[in-house]
């Protein structure tokens, strides 16, 4: 007896069951990659050397595959499906590049979480894993796109309060998360978020907390107004250090940053 083949057997027979990704292909796409820029130019030895990963220095430790920003990006988009658990291998691979490759994607979820629940979720899993987001760019291409965003939901008081417990950690990367978060505040217009985290980070041993606050509060002038930036360094020049002065009077025309860097003794 023959059996019959109608149209829905065909349509069944020809589906192809497409394989679940996972983190483990994400990686060895990342390693492939990495081997043929490398054969190019040595990046691995570059970024090695630019994110200060030598003895004593920041990045002490870090490893690096040679894989440049861009690339990552365009590796980790085809991954935007990835579940928490396959994320969390990415977060704990020692290699920097996979841990950016895991961070954007979650930032990615967070942008199209559809509920505050969702995103809540996220957030957790993100703090959850701050002991892994231990370099600058892995702090500053993620912190304000999830922390900060979910924070300007929240009520002023709760908000500022978790900031100031980011900016009282003994880790250095968790400081940095409570000024870059306020990239967010900035972007909505608000200032009262970068300048108190600025203050209370202003006594702070590492030059790239200064930095950062220096960045934040040049984007305050630039995109809140140049007139309460001025206000908050007239009040704060004598604490601040020269590192955040020189950042965030870079906006400033040529006589006003020669004078407020007079005051930090940068300009004789």
């Amino acid at each position: 007896m023959k059996t019959k083949i109608t149209k829905n057997t065909k349509t069944t027979a020809s589906k192809v069951v497409k394989k679940a990704v996972t983190a483990a292909d994400l990686i060895a796409e990342l390693e492939a990659i990495a081997l043929r820029e490398n054969k190019k130019k040595d990046n691995k030895q570059v970024l090695q050397k630019f994110f200060k990963t030598g003895k004593g220095q920041y990045g002490e430790g870090d490893i690096f595959l040679g894989v440049k920003v861009p690339l990552v990006r365009r590796e980790a988009k085809k991954y935007h499906d990835l579940s928490e658990a396959q994320i969390k291998k990415l977060l704990a691979h020692k290699a920097h590049e996979i841990r950016l490759a895991g961070l954007l994607i979650l930032v990615e979820k967070y942008e199209k979480a559809k509920t505050r629940n969702e995103k809540k979720a996220i957030v957790g899993f993100y703090l959850a894993s701050s002991g892994r987001i231990n370099n600058w760019d892995l702090v500053d291409l993620s912190v304000y796109k999830i922390l900060g965003d979910f924070l300007l939901e929240e009520a002023p008081k709760k908000a500022q309060a978790v900031l100031n417990k980011l900016a009282s950690s003994k880790n250095m990367w968790e400081r940095r998360m409570a000024m870059v978060s306020t990239f967010s505040f900035i972007k909505a217009g608000r200032k009262e978020e970068v300048f108190a985290i600025a203050k209370k980070l202003m006594k702070d041993g590492e030059d790239l907390i200064h930095k950062a606050s220096g960045w934040m509060l040049r984007e305050a002038g630039k995109r809140i107004g140049e007139k309460e930036l001025k206000e908050f360094l007239d009040m704060n020049h004598k604490d601040m250090s020269r590192t955040a002065m020189r950042y965030a009077t870079e906006k400033f025309d040529e006589a006003k940053r020669k004078y407020y860097l007079k005051l930090k003794d940068l300009i004789k």
